[in-house]
């Protein structure tokens, strides 16, 4: 179904009101010293919801591995990436402090931007290959203290729900920290919001098939591309079942 005139604004101010909200509130802990990771698991998990609930959004989540989050192991979340609602049901889906490494336009935005930095959501340079180096090894410190990484390999969405190329940048922190990889296909978001276009469909039904672990420490910086290619196709085989 199609949103009128009426229901975008109201999808908009839902949306706006959450995510000003959750970032208002990670800024004021930051800035009183009180910021807490499981108070901002909370809260991402309150966001997600407002943000799938103001679309009419259901979802099913299949996880045959029973996935678990062991203490003192390192994750990468990686999925294929269709919709600006991917980030929500990826939160979702799976447990842990999940946070994402997303391009470092992002955190200009003002507001919003800081409070990506102070939820501890992680920038990479695609455009500066010494940065995106420094990035990637602020990426491996926060996996190191207990944050699960969520990385869409693809870069960008996809326009036609197609699994695009992948960066290999991922593939290399994952077999420089050693990380278990957790393969996770999305079907059917991108009809919720078609990228670049406000066309908003609701009440769409969205599958999350989560695969099982792939142990990253199997491979050396040499063999990245082996890693990159099972990987992708664990994500193909998610997405199509």
């Amino acid at each position: 179904m199609k949103a009128g005139f009426l229901q975008k604004i109201r999808i908009f101010a839902q949306s706006i009101y959450a995510t000003l909200k959750i970032t208002i509130m990670v800024m004021y802990q930051q800035a009183t010293h009180t910021y807490d990771r499981k108070y901002g698991d909370g809260m991402l998990d309150w966001w997600a919801r407002k943000l799938l609930k103001a679309v009419g959004l259901s979802w099913e989540i299949h996880d045959p591995y029973k996935t678990k989050i062991e203490p003192g192991k390192r994750y990468i979340i990686m999925s294929n990436h269709c919709s600006h609602y991917d980030i929500p049901l990826i939160f979702m889906a799976l447990p842990g402090s999940i946070r994402m490494l997303t391009k470092k336009e992002l955190f200009k935005v003002p507001l919003w931007g800081r409070g990506l930095k102070d939820g501890e959501f992680i920038a990479i340079d695609r455009h500066n290959i010494d940065q995106a180096k420094k990035d990637l090894e602020e990426a491996r410190k926060k996996m190191e203290d207990g944050v699960v990484l969520w990385i869409a390999p693809e870069g960008t969405r996809s326009p036609t729900g197609k699994i695009r190329e992948f960066k290999k940048g991922g593939f290399i922190l994952a077999i420089q920290t050693g990380a278990l990889i957790i393969p996770v296909g999305i079907s059917g978001s991108q009809k919720i919001l078609p990228p670049k276009t406000w066309d908003f469909n609701l009440k769409q039904h969205v599958k999350i098939e989560i695969g099982k672990p792939i142990d990253a420490s199997r491979y050396t910086l040499e063999e990245k591309d082996y890693l990159l290619k099972e990987v992708k196709l664990a994500i193909s085989e998610l997405v199509s079942n």
